[in-house]
């Protein structure tokens, strides 16, 4: 499973709050300059390399002298310790001989097409100039619905939007492990593993673990995401020296999680993972079987149910009779035009409910 990736080749890193935290509150400055001398060293060995990081909260509680515990409290946490989080990165990045650029980002950013191709331009040029990234989600403006909820997640579209060749990311344990170490004996390191493998699941079950904030199941949902534009993903300790470049030599480091054989073109990647889902589809046994295997449009004889109230373009996710995700797409009726027609031919309704270039198969063909 494992390969080596080309020099040239751009590399996102992400690390979160519980890798940079110091004991008793607040950053711990050591811990910032072992995340920069990692992204510094992939730098120097010709990876371009993003930095996506937590810890604006975690900078802006001992400011504030205050735990947050609701929203707003949080969102100013972050609004005082952003800038005093980048202050670190900036000083840290300077002595490895590296400017550092800082880069805000929302769910309602990436919701609009032009606005995303902007932030893939902007990461692009960036790296192009040799600046390093410090993406970061924009806490202290956005509201629960528009935000991504962890930054394992915005990593994997910080992974589209650079066309990075590896997502990385640092954790406070050596990667997965098949249970929590802590409790349980016979758990093992997961060293390589398929994005769809039943282990995975299995470790989402058992979350969260001993992985920081986010826990386990978001970095098997980050490594997903990324899989789907073909990139792999890394999970591993970020305490281990060079472990960066380790991972992007194809080193047996952490917990190697292998993506598609095939990409998503980019439009359809802005569709799945750009576009918060405004609603829910549900579809019978022989629409799954048209959608996934027959690469059919949707039509509303499949459609068996559906929830929230979408307009026509929205994104929403497509589920069959158990529940189980089979793609998101962009609706092409509203949901009140739809809830008269369901089930009904398609000529009732003007045509398709999501037309295949609007869909997004999100499982694999074989079931997998």
């Amino acid at each position: 499973m494992r390969y080596r990736l080309e020099p040239g080749t751009p590399v996102v890193v992400k690390v979160g709050s519980s890798s940079l935290a110091a004991v008793g509150g607040g950053l711990d400055s050591e811990a910032i300059g072992r995340v920069v001398q990692q992204v510094a060293n992939l730098w120097s060995a010709g990876y371009p390399t993003a930095l996506v990081s937590s810890g604006a909260v975690a900078a802006g509680i001992p400011v504030l002298g205050t735990t947050p515990t609701d929203l707003a409290g949080f969102q100013v946490a972050a609004a005082v310790g952003q800038s005093r989080l980048m202050e670190r990165y900036i000083a840290h990045f300077e002595r490895s001989g590296l400017i550092a650029g800082q880069v805000l980002l929302t769910k309602d950013v990436l919701a609009n097409r032009q606005q995303y191709l902007t932030a893939r331009e902007t990461l692009s040029r960036m790296l192009e100039l040799g600046v390093v990234p410090v993406v970061n989600e924009n806490d202290s403006v956005g509201v629960e619905e528009l935000r991504f909820g962890d930054n394992d997640r915005l990593a994997a579209v910080v992974s589209h939007l650079a066309g990075a060749g590896m997502l990385v990311v640092l954790t406070d344990t050596p990667g997965l492990f098949s249970g929590d170490p802590r409790f349980d004996d016979e758990a093992r390191l997961i060293t390589a593993v398929r994005h769809n493998d039943e282990i995975l699941d299995e470790v989402i079950r058992g979350a969260p673990g001993p992985l920081g904030s986010g826990g386990a199941a978001t970095k098997v949902a980050a490594a997903r995401i990324a899989a789907w534009s073909g990139i792999p993903t890394v999970i591993a300790d970020s305490r281990e020296p060079d472990v960066g470049l380790q991972a992007v030599s194809g080193a047996g480091v952490g917990t190697w999680i292998d993506p598609q054989e095939s990409s998503l073109p980019a439009r359809k990647l802005w569709i799945a993972f750009g576009q918060p889902s405004e609603g829910t589809i549900e579809v019978d046994d022989g629409a799954v079987t048209a959608l996934v295997s027959g690469g059919k449009s949707l039509l509303a004889v499949g459609v068996k149910s559906l929830a929230g109230d979408f307009a026509e373009g929205a994104a929403v996710e497509v589920k069959d009779a158990r529940g189980s995700l089979i793609g998101k797409g962009l609706v092409r009726v509203s949901a009140q035009k739809l809830a008269e027609v369901v089930g009904r031919h398609s000529s009732e309704v003007g045509g398709e409910v999501i037309h295949r270039d609007d869909l997004v198969i999100l499982v694999d063909s074989s079931g997998g």
